[in-house]
């Protein structure tokens, strides 16, 4: 798209931030005053922003989690024009806790990456995550990018705003209309956002400054997002005001003092790197460490984004190296790795490219063996059946490495990776993982997670199952010993109750009988613990106790389903006993209506 002019007859104030102050991006220029910082476009109703108050200071701390340990000082009645109701505010120290809800830095990340993704069907064909220096004080900043349709100045103070989400779609990733705020707070305390779109044939580019560097060193009470807006549908760029002149003047001069740009020339370069349409995020003020180093790493490989406290440092064992080789472990630390498998299906027409290279979509069932696809049905209220279907196998490492655990997609996003079902301390399970889109659940707010709903707990169950249905007559394959095989060999032998015969017996009951000594003898087999029963009669192994309680909570299940069938069993027949009753009455009514015709009809015959 070719550049375009500016036009000159609108007058539009030009400011240099000053790079020499030594307090890094965002530092206020000394000679200029506070009532510089002007509030955005929507607020011109407001009275001028109140001046800088003299005791503030700079961010505490660098790092995230303690960057919101600050009192919060008095805060002055805000002015409330005749005849307008009072509105509730929200304080900058919000958009810190806010942030707190992503416990991973990468789950911040794929946030952003799900805003892509959903451009998609506005045309959207890339997204470019990469790192880039910010001239002011060389600091780096991480920048995501995209083609899709972009934000008109409305949708961008949607953007800016809490709780405003558009996407009703049910093949959107995004529905709460908080992530933006939650995922970039996180990455860094300030992000400045450039948007160009076309709407209804006007085109339009957008500026929006979410900074709480700006809010905190300000001392606002109040989230306050200076945004600038330009028409560029004619052959000039014409800002867009809503109120006065000042009123956009007085935005453009706080972000230019706040942003890592330092003039209007620098921000409208920004959008030739856009294009046509689409968005360009830029996050700096990046996050520290306890230690004081960048959280994200971007030295140790060009081409990924690490995070510096989950990498594994110095010296390993083979085994270890096999560990940390594979993409469960490799997904902690790697933004690249955790990428690949962040969507369940192949993009068609879209790539993510991270530091100017595309990443490889990575299937996890295209390296499992022995591969079975099973089914699930919840029991939601719902008038179309779902089915669920799970493909589990083993990993190709098995039995080397115990990697288990299944993947839980949701609207074909990631949501739990190899999440363990089984217990801590068995070995049944060990290789087997499973993949499956669980979008009758829903996720949480961070989207790392599943809301703890009773869907989400029946569908544990049956996930357990499913592990012990495919160890029963998988194992073998890969060198474990079923469960009980080994319980029947030759040399063992067990001695029945008084009264009770081998013959009399249930191979169950046999295999429950056996002494806890043989169940620990298995060296392959870490699920040979045995709980005795209260008169020490029938011994039963842990794994064996939770595949029972498995089974009568299936049962269980199943008798709660029935019951729910007969109930609406009943109220079918209900409903046809009352509508027979009515036929019956209206056929009752019509025949006694013949009669008395009939019976008036007679008399008349007779004379």
């Amino acid at each position: 798209m070719a550049p375009k002019r500016e036009k000159e007859a609108i007058p539009v104030v030009e400011l240099d931030s000053d790079d020499d102050n030594g307090a890094g991006v965002g530092a206020p220029n000394q000679n200029n005053n506070a009532s510089s910082t002007g509030a955005p476009p929507q607020a011109t109703s407001q009275p001028q922003q109140q001046p800088l108050a003299p005791n503030c200071q700079t961010l505490d701390s660098r790092s995230f989690w303690k960057a919101g340990d600050y009192a919060v000082g008095p805060t002055a009645r805000p002015y409330i024009a005749q005849g307008q109701l009072e509105h509730a505010r929200v304080h900058p120290k919000f958009l810190h806790s806010n942030a707190t809800s992503h416990k991973w830095a990468f789950g911040a990340i794929a946030e952003l990456l799900d805003n892509a993704v959903d451009e998609v069907q506005n045309g959207a064909t890339f997204v470019r995550v990469d790192k880039i220096d910010v001239v002011k004080d060389n600091s780096p900043a991480l920048l995501f990018q995209d083609d899709g349709g972009g934000m008109d100045p409305e949708g961008m103070r949607k953007c800016m705003s809490l709780g405003y989400s558009t996407k009703k779609a049910n093949t959107t990733i995004g529905q709460y209309g908080n992530g933006f705020k939650t995922s970039t707070m996180r990455l860094g305390a300030d992000v400045i956002v450039f948007s160009r779109a076309i709407r209804a044939g006007k085109a339009t580019q957008s500026v929006g400054l979410l900074s709480y560097t700006f809010l905190r060193r300000t001392g606002q009470d109040d989230v306050i997002v200076p945004m600038i807006d330009f028409d560029i549908s004619g052959n000039w760029v014409e800002p867009i005001t809503y109120g006065s002149q000042d009123d956009w003047t007085s935005n453009l001069k706080t972000i230019l003092e706040w942003s890592p740009f330092a003039s209007k020339e620098d921000l409208m370069l920004q959008f030739e790197e856009i294009g046509a349409h689409g968005t360009r995020i830029v996050i700096y003020n990046l996050w520290l460490n306890d230690e004081g180093i960048y959280e994200l790493s971007f030295d140790d490989d060009d081409e990924d984004i690490r995070l510096r406290d989950e990498a594994a440092g110095g010296k390993s064992t083979k085994v270890q190296q096999k560990i940390q080789s594979h993409i469960s472990y490799r997904m902690r630390y790697s933004l690249r790795a955790y990428a690949s498998i962040l969507y369940l299906r192949t993009f068609t027409n879209f790539k993510i490219v991270l530091r100017g290279k595309p990443i490889q979509q990575y299937h996890i069932k295209d390296d499992l063996k022995y591969l079975e696809v099973k089914t699930y049905r919840p029991q939601i209220t719902t008038l179309n059946e779902v089915i669920v279907e799970t493909t589990i196998g083993f990993i190709k490492e098995a039995p080397d490495l115990a990697v288990t655990g299944f993947n839980l997609y949701h609207k074909n996003r990631l949501i739990r990776p190899f999440w363990k079902v089984t217990a801590d301390g068995s070995s049944k399970g060990n290789g087997v993982v499973g993949i499956l889109e669980a979008n009758f659940i829903e996720p949480a707010h961070d989207k790392q997670d599943f809301e703890r709903s009773s869907l989400f707990f029946r569908l544990e169950t049956r996930l357990k199952q499913m592990v012990n249905e495919y160890w029963k007559t998988n194992c073998h394959f890969v060198g474990y010993q079923p469960i009980g095989a080994r319980n029947l060999q030759k040399d063992q032998t067990f001695k029945p109750s008084v009264g009770v015969t081998p013959k009399d017996m249930h191979l169950d009951q046999t295999m429950a009988g056996l002494s806890a000594n043989v169940l620990q003898n298995d060296s392959r087999t870490k699920s040979s613990e045995v709980v005795m029963s209260a008169d020490n009669r029938e011994p039963m192994s842990v794994d064996e106790i939770c595949e029972e309680n498995i089974q009568l909570f299936m049962r269980c299940e199943a008798q709660v389903q029935k019951e729910t069938e007969l109930r609406q069993t009943i109220e079918n027949l209900e409903k046809e006993l009352e509508m027979a009753k009515r036929k019956s009455a209206q056929l009752a009514s019509y025949l006694e209506t013949k009669r008395k015709q009939k019976i008036m009809k007679q008399p008349t015959e007779t004379v």
